[in-house]
């Protein structure tokens, strides 16, 4: 019999991943991927940047770059971190092939067999499985609608042992919560956490989607306040603000966490693909990026207004949910005991795909929850296919 390794066995299989095939399917409306909208690439952009490009630049593009990245693009996205208020002149830069190999050469970098790391439940899927995969114990800190709560957390720091690795969070509209950290929180995190050596990961790929310009200032991070004290990793991506197929991301830490990781990375693929580091770095330079987030940050406000009024409409008073304020998602909340499983089965022969809340459990057991995103679906398929979602928790939770 072929013999595993014990890491191996900790994994399990994403249900989101599972449904993609379903997602695609022909007449099948999904509110199931976190993905952006095929039709909102800047695919001229891209195509003009990609002819733009001299015999030099090509021939970067297609070869082997640094570990840490292409010294272009470290420039250039350094310039537009430091611009969020980013500390990146005390800290350092590696690109990442997608923000989830930075959460994964983090996870390396820190964890060994039978750790302990803080995540919040629910919590982001990808990151729960990087943690598993190197076998870590998973100590979870349930979410309110403005972050971790303060008192379950402080009562975790005392309890745990072994002491806490590090402590995973995401601040702004949260996958799958959909919420906005509150400054008050964001600051109790960092009094509980000052001086513990307990760095936290913050994890922020959709802080860029915000719908209104009136949450920008409470959506500060804390890697921006640079705490004393407290190591932050901050990782962040391109994949919701410029295209995933890119595979890239970032992560900004300290240079003493830098080292290790560079090493890691190294060990791991050697390097992120250039050619899609020439043409991000490109789309930085030619002044693309913040014209186009504006431009896809409308379009996600319009679903995600559309969803918020449908779901209003049709839902039984019974399901509660989070009115989304940027980001791809709403996060609904099942009368206690009703099973989304159910829900999700009934949803896909009605043509309606959805993820259900267990997924985004690290313990995989709430199922009285169901992740409905608005990012891939247009406005007029949201007005047909929310009917359909609320027919089908109806069958479920009403007989």
């Amino acid at each position: 019999m072929t013999r595993f390794s014990s890491s191996v066995s900790n994994l399990r299989s994403s249900e989101i991943r599972d449904m993609m095939s379903l997602a695609t399917a022909v007449n099948m409306i999904s509110f199931a991927g976190g993905m952006p909208g095929n039709e909102l690439f800047p695919l001229d952009t891209i195509d003009n940047i990609i002819n733009s490009l001299t015999d030099n630049e090509k021939q970067v593009a297609m070869q082997y770059g640094p570990t840490t990245g292409l010294p272009s693009l470290l420039e250039s996205l350094s310039d537009w971190l430091g611009k969020k208020g980013l500390p990146v002149k005390t800290n350092k830069l590696i690109l990442t092939t997608g923000s989830l190999q930075a959460i994964h050469i983090l996870a390396k970098a820190f964890l060994d067999p039978n750790d302990t790391v803080l995540v919040e439940t629910p919590s982001f899927i990808g990151a729960l499985s990087a943690f598993r995969a190197y076998q870590a114990d998973l100590i979870t800190v349930p979410l309110n609608g403005d972050g971790m709560d303060i008192n379950k957390l402080k009562m975790r720091l005392e309890t745990t042992s072994p002491k806490p690795k590090f402590l995973y969070y995401s601040p702004n509209f949260h996958n799958p919560a959909g919420i906005i950290y509150s400054q008050e929180v964001k600051q109790q995190m960092i009094e509980l956490l000052k001086d513990q050596e307990i760095p936290i990961i913050e994890d922020d790929v959709y802080s860029d989607l915000y719908f209104y310009e009136e949450d920008v200032p409470k959506m500060q991070l804390i890697k921006s306040m640079d705490p004393q004290g407290i190591d932050v990793c901050y990782t962040g991506s391109f994949s919701k603000i410029l295209g995933p197929g890119l595979r890239l991301g970032w992560m900004l830490v300290p240079e003493s966490i830098y080292r290790k990781c560079e090493l890691i990375k190294q060990s791991i693929d050697a390097c992120s693909p250039s050619i899609s580091q020439v043409i991000a770095d490109k789309f930085i330079r030619e002044g693309h990026i913040d014209d186009y987030v504006a431009r896809v940050r409308e379009e996600y406000k319009k679903r995600g207004l559309a969803m918020i009024e449908m779901l209003t409409k049709h839902l039984p008073e019974y399901v509660t949910f989070e009115k989304p304020r940027g980001g791809f998602y709403s996060w609904l909340k099942l009368p206690d005991g009703c099973d989304a499983t159910k829900i999700l089965k009934i949803a896909i022969d009605k043509g309606v795909v959805f993820v259900s809340g267990k997924t985004f459990d690290p313990d995989g057991i709430r199922n009285d929850f169901m992740r409905v995103s608005f990012c891939n679906t247009d406005v007029e398929t949201i007005k047909r296919g929310v009917p359909i979602l609320a027919e089908a928790i109806r069958e479920v939770c009403e007989n």
